[in-house]
């Protein structure tokens, strides 16, 4: 059974979009996808024990070992990843579905789980493909189900929010596949654990060459400025649970391959200077952008971006403790960021608008709301004890130790950064959350149905009791797993660590891909 283990985070949840598509009744296709992602969640969390302490697990598909076949790869850094990416992603499921947003109209229902669930196969085919054309194949199948998820009951803003968003990101698909292609005519296979040696044949202006134009389509993907501008204007249009999924999943998927190609594949024995550059502009400008914001939405995309720069810096620095850091950090803000973007959304549900101008003027959206947005925000900031504190510090010590003065811009950028990511979320906590007196500026009455108009989730003390309860089980489940990072820091930072060893020193990886040699 271990043998096949890689293939059920992929297997699984094409077999829920699948059986999801039949006129099944609403309350068994969301019990279905509700266990398909626990089940999924059980099988990774077995690949992670066994990643751990075995090895990378390899599933060569069909008996056709690598180059020839399909080869998924489970090593520590892909199992914990999935983890993580499937706990999200089955909270952000559970918000939906009490939501309603896609139950409450037929057609929608019949869309939603199945792009869902798709979705989901695609950032796992990402974690544990074994080669370049594979990981194109996962970013397409993303790219399909969340363009639907993106445009599902869509306006006209939402729509050209969508058009956008799939121009971008074909976009960076084509020159993407440009890039296997020449890389495949230069070394003769796009199997990861053969090319790291292949590349390092070439001559180092065609080999720079490649790792530019790599940089560059997962820099787009995964919002690195100046490459970050549809991230802002596609995300905060979508429902709360979509943005929330999509913030804390899609451009991680684009982290954890550049963690993975260039460490694999362009090995550098100092910082990166480029990648450094990139990461301090991303993290000044993009929480720049975020404090320019009156949208509670835009502001939050705005901090997402700027904090794809910690992850970068970890990367850049090109050490143990460095990629130890971003790996802590890619963890912290996968969990962080869905619960930010889930507490957001009940925040916008109470005081009916996502303006922070006109949140002052609204009731105080309750104290349970409040903690849930707190407690997320102030990881992201960085406060003590939280997950962000942990996995800032890691990051820090990591830039001090490594020395330079690149290592020291680096970690200045990141101070100057959480203080004005603490900056942000104290003028959110002034907008939306101080108390005030409940007849001063009554909010609008909402809809029938209990909706927002626009983005967001319906007022949880005018929604149903049951769908109240599981919007506000799902956010409070994202708060507690953010905690936990925080609680189990020591035993996640040595797992961190030896995933970190293994990126640096990949000879594991490419015997257990390849077994004897270079075939």
């Amino acid at each position: 059974m271990t043998g096949a283990l890689p293939a059920l985070p992929v297997l699984l949840p094409v077999l829920g979009a699948g059986l999801s598509l039949l006129p099944l009744p609403h309350a068994v296709v969301r019990a279905l996808g509700m266990g398909i992602l626990t089940l999924v969640l059980v099988c990774e969390s077995a690949l992670l024990v066994l990643a751990d302490t075995r090895g990378p697990q390899v599933l060569h598909v069909g008996g056709w070992p690598a180059p020839l076949g399909v080869t998924l790869v489970a090593d520590r850094l892909s199992s914990l990843l999935l983890t993580v990416s499937t706990l999200v992603a089955l909270a952000v499921l559970v918000f939906a579905i009490g939501q309603g947003a896609a139950e409450d109209r037929p057609r929608s229902a019949v869309v939603f789980h199945p792009a869902y669930l798709l979705l989901v196969t695609g950032i796992s085919l990402a974690f544990l493909s074994g080669d370049l054309f594979n990981l194109f194949v996962a970013f397409e199948v993303m790219l399909a189900a969340s363009y639907v998820l993106i445009t599902l009951n869509a306006d006209e803003n939402r729509t050209r929010a969508g058009m956008t968003y799939i121009i971008v990101s074909l976009t960076s698909s084509l020159l993407f596949l440009s890039l296997i292609a020449l890389v495949y005519a230069a070394t003769g296979t796009v199997t990861l654990a053969q090319l790291g040696p292949r590349l390092a044949e070439l001559p180092d202006g065609l080999r720079g060459t490649f790792a530019l134009l790599l940089l560059t389509v997962l820099g787009i993907k995964t919002a690195i400025i100046p490459m970050h501008f549809w991230l802002p204007d596609s995300y905060p249009t979508a429902p709360a649970p979509i943005t929330a999924v999509f913030a804390a999943l899609l451009t991680k998927v684009g982290v954890y391959v550049l963690l993975r190609t260039q460490t694999l594949l362009f090995p550098r024995g100092d910082v990166w200077i480029l990648l450094a550059c990139a990461a301090i502009i991303t993290m000044i400008v993009g929480i720049l952008g975020a404090i320019a914001q009156d949208d509670l939405n835009r502001l939050l995309s705005f901090t997402l971006v700027s904090h794809i720069g910690f992850m970068l810096f970890g990367l850049a620095l090109f050490d143990t403790q460095g990629l130890t850091g971003s790996i802590l950090y890619v963890v912290h803000h996968i969990v962080v960021q869905a619960a930010l973007f889930l507490a957001a959304g009940l925040v916008v549900g109470r005081t009916r608008t996502a303006a922070l101008h006109r949140m002052k003027r609204r009731p105080r959206p309750g104290t349970l709301v409040v903690v849930l947005f707190a407690v997320p925000a102030m990881s992201l900031s960085g406060i003590p004890p939280f997950s962000g504190f942990v996995a800032k510090l890691a990051l820090l010590r990591a830039g001090v130790a490594h020395g330079g003065p690149e290592a020291y811009a680096l970690a200045a950028a990141a101070l100057l950064t959480s203080l004005l990511t603490l900056y942000a979320m104290i003028r959110v906590w002034t907008a939306a959350l101080t108390a005030r007196s409940a007849d001063h500026g009554q909010a609008p009455p909402p809809k029938p149905d209990g909706r927002v108009a626009g983005p967001g989730v319906p007022d949880t003390r005018t929604a149903r009791p049951g769908a109240a309860r599981m919007m506000n089980a799902a956010a409070v489940g994202m708060t507690v797993a953010g905690l936990a990072i925080a609680v189990c820091a020591g035993p996640l930072a040595r797992l961190g660590e030896r995933a970190a060893e293994d990126l640096l020193h990949p000879q594991e990886y490419r015997s257990a891909v390849l077994g004897k040699g270079d075939r």
